[in-house]
């Protein structure tokens, strides 16, 4: 292998490292935003982003892609759906997150990976290997405990694992790269937003000039918080095989995860923590299976 490309994975680590570092620590962004509704923090969210890559996409001079998306009505189509998915998925976690669920939200994004390998089986015709076939069905005994234990579906970390596994589903049927991507996404959905914006202040209802400034602050905020992490997962993304994004993916929720449970005190009693082995046992199977192909690749002659 040579210098330079060990260069450039080895900032493809740091990178993909530091994404999922920003998106395990978001309930701390998001936490001191709990006295405002949900929906008006997605709205902040996806207004302020969409400013926010504008600005990006005039510094790079990159609107050629986006130019090129906006000629294809399928791909608009295709977008404006990915777009409504990962605003859904968004609502969903501040919710969760404010309403005192960051455990459960943390067990989505651990599901995740397995759920995209059923929607590629379901949706792509990818084969499924006999220790992903395990690995899907200890997860689901995971949540079946989970369940049963709590008498309730963990609908939170469900409907978050389905909506970010259909979201990149949808971004597979319409590539595009990171940037033009999520800026296309979210103009798709600002005006929406805006409007939904300008309709809770007529009302009365608009938190925005009305948090102290540290609040406005963090709503206007939401913009960059949300772009930054997936342009440096983008970036990472390019230089790593893979295997090794799906290894490191699992920092997320991890600290999601150690923060609901050691700083916010959510239970996490043994029934809870029977469920959560079952699915760490599936994706350590799924893990290995991913690590096992990287280290044949960098065995292989083509890899030097």
């Amino acid at each position: 292998m040579s210098v330079s490309s060990s260069d450039g994975a080895g900032r493809g680590v740091l990178y993909t490292v530091g994404a999922f570092v920003c998106w395990g620590l978001f309930p701390l962004y998001w936490k001191p935003l709990h006295s405002v509704p949900a929906l008006q923090i997605l709205c902040h969210r996806i207004v302020w982003s969409a400013l926010f890559v504008a600005l990006v996409l005039s510094a790079l001079r990159q609107w050629g892609d986006l130019r090129e998306a906006l000629r294809r009505p399928r791909q608009l189509g295709v977008f404006a759906l990915s777009s409504s998915v990962l605003s859904l998925n968004w609502l969903i976690y501040i919710w969760a997150v404010n309403a005192g669920h960051v455990v459960e939200a943390s067990l989505g994004y651990f599901i995740n990976p397995l759920v995209n390998v059923l929607l590629g089986r379901l949706f792509l015709g990818e084969r499924l290997s006999r220790p992903q076939r395990l690995a899907v069905a200890l997860a689901a005994a995971g949540v079946a405990w989970l369940t049963l234990s709590a008498g309730a579906l963990p609908w939170i970390a469900l409907s978050l694992a389905a909506t970010f596994g259909l979201y990149g589903l949808l971004r597979k049927m319409a590539p595009l790269p990171s940037l033009p991507g999520l800026a296309l996404e979210t103009f798709l959905m600002s005006p929406l937003a805006l409007a939904a914006l300008l309709w809770f202040a007529w009302r009365g209802d608009g938190a925005f000039g009305h948090l102290g400034w540290q609040g406005d602050l963090l709503l206007v905020g939401a913009g960059v918080v949300t772009a930054v992490p997936l342009l440096m997962f983008a970036a990472g993304a390019r230089r790593l095989k893979l295997a090794t994004v799906g290894v490191i993916q699992y920092i997320g929720p991890s600290i999601q995860l150690a923060l609901g449970v050691l700083l916010y005190g959510e239970p996490f009693g043994l029934d809870r923590a029977l469920g959560f082995a079952l699915i760490w046992a599936a994706l350590l199977l799924y893990s290995a299976v991913g690590l096992r192909g990287l280290w044949r690749g960098r065995r292989s002659p083509a890899s030097v």
